[in-house]
């Protein structure tokens, strides 16, 4: 009898842990632009306001998170299809998709009424957030270039996010810089997935049967170009040095181009097969990089020195 309790003990503890991995929590670093907000709002100093960042961020793990789960119930059949994919626990069988279903509810739920809390806008943000991405889900992610400007402006709701819980103003270059950077990731990633997939693309996702990987260089090198060019535009603007009383921030254009650069190394390594969030996470030159451009924009900034 013990033994049969502790292999229903594990049997369980292996389920909630299918269920924990559904989340991908890994994606959570994609939330991290909320704290724009906080930085470029000059409003890093105070507790309050990083609180309320805070509370923004997990929110929008849990909204992200719940269409996560969304999706996976709804692709679980074309994912078996796919050679990563199918290893995921949904696809896999080892989560049903009635647990994933009541799960994926309650987190939008959750993350939806914590939004209305925070603040009426944000909670308005968060359905837009949602709906974007349950309409990604089903529809855009079908169609030619819509598809990874969905994803493009989903980064921009958070950016926006950031700045709507902390009524505090938001650069309009920073936004096109964001919009800029999450169609630059969302294209190295389409790449990435059509090379691996190869002539099989199109039965995976009929959408990736549209690009080639000699189309996906072109765009790729457009929109880095102009992702680089408007964040050197943002950093030596005269409306920047008006507000951050310096014009130090040019400084820093070095850090976009480098960590811009050394993606392009990385996503394209045949063996790499790495997205967005996991080369952020295990290539330590790009997360130095971005600890370090963080660093030293704070300290332009809020010059404490």
């Amino acid at each position: 009898m013990l033994g049969v309790s502790r292999t229903g003990e594990a049997l369980r503890t292996a389920r909630v842990i299918d269920l924990l991995v559904s989340l991908r929590p890994d994606q959570w670093t994609k939330n991290l632009i909320i704290f724009a907000g906080l930085l470029f709002g000059e409003r890093l100093l105070d507790p309050t306001a990083l609180q309320r960042s805070t509370a923004t961020f997990v929110v929008f793990c849990a909204l992200s998170s719940a269409m996560y789960l969304f999706n996976d119930i709804g692709d679980r059949e074309r994912d078996r299809l796919h050679p990563s994919k199918a290893r995921r626990p949904i696809a896999a069988g080892r989560v049903s998709a009635r647990a994933a279903l009541v799960g994926a509810v309650a987190l939008l739920g959750v993350g939806s009424v914590g939004a209305f809390w925070l603040e009426f806008r944000l909670g308005l943000l968060s359905l837009t957030f949602a709906g974007l991405l349950g309409l990604y889900s089903r529809i855009l992610k079908q169609f030619v270039i819509l598809d990874v400007m969905a994803i493009a402006i989903g980064f921009v709701l958070r950016a926006v996010a950031g700045a709507v819980v902390l009524s505090v103003p938001i650069s309009q270059w920073l936004l096109v810089c964001t919009l800029l950077g999450a169609l630059f990731l969302a294209l190295t990633k389409r790449r990435q997935e059509v090379t691996a997939l190869g002539t099989n693309a199109g039965r995976h996702r009929e959408v990736l049967q549209h690009y080639t990987p000699h189309l996906l260089d072109q765009m790729v090198t457009i929109v880095a170009a102009a992702t680089l060019v408007s964040y050197a535009v943002w950093a030596s603007g005269a409306e920047t040095v008006e507000k951050f009383g310096t014009n130090l921030l040019t400084l820093t254009i070095p850090f976009p181009i480098y960590g811009v650069l050394r993606y392009l190394l990385v996503a394209q390594e045949p063996s790499a097969g790495l997205g967005p969030s996991e080369i952020l996470l295990r290539d330590r030159p790009i997360a130095v990089c971005v600890a370090v451009w963080g660093v030293a924009v704070a300290l332009i900034i809020y010059r404490p020195f």
